[in-house]
């Protein structure tokens, strides 16, 4: 299944790779309570979110960033890429149906993302 999320914003690829990091998720995503680790080197982690506790990956990607849950149970993977008059967040799970509350914390989850994406201010509770 595919979610969409459409931020009000215009960012480079650069500003978004630069500013939406593993140790700064829970900044920009309110769905995401805290990191509680980041290995830099191996640009992962762990991470407390309204699903549980997960590792993470990062990946800088043309246009912007991706990010996986390896040992997610639905394979949960979001990017957050730019587009020439938006920023697009694009999150897919492995299945073709789910039950419906998953299916609500999933478009939650990407709404919470385009809201922390538009937050004006500083750091990542505002925009690039």
């Amino acid at each position: 299944m595919e979610f969409f999320g459409t931020a009000r914003l215009v960012a480079s690829a650069d500003q978004l790779r630069d500013r939406i990091t593993g140790p700064r998720l829970a900044e920009w995503c309110d769905a995401i309570d805290r990191v509680l680790n980041w290995r830099e080197d191996l640009d992962s982690g762990e991470i407390y979110c309204l699903w549980g506790q997960f590792a993470v990956r990062r990946e800088p990607i043309r246009d912007g960033v991706r990010f996986t849950l390896p040992g997610c149970p639905n394979a949960l993977a979001w990017t957050v890429t730019a587009e020439p008059d938006c920023v697009l967040v694009h999150c897919t799970i492995n299945r073709s149906e789910h039950d419906p509350d998953f299916i609500e914390s999933i478009e939650s989850f990407v709404e919470d993302w385009r809201v922390g994406l538009e937050r004006p201010g500083s750091s990542g509770r505002s925009a690039p």
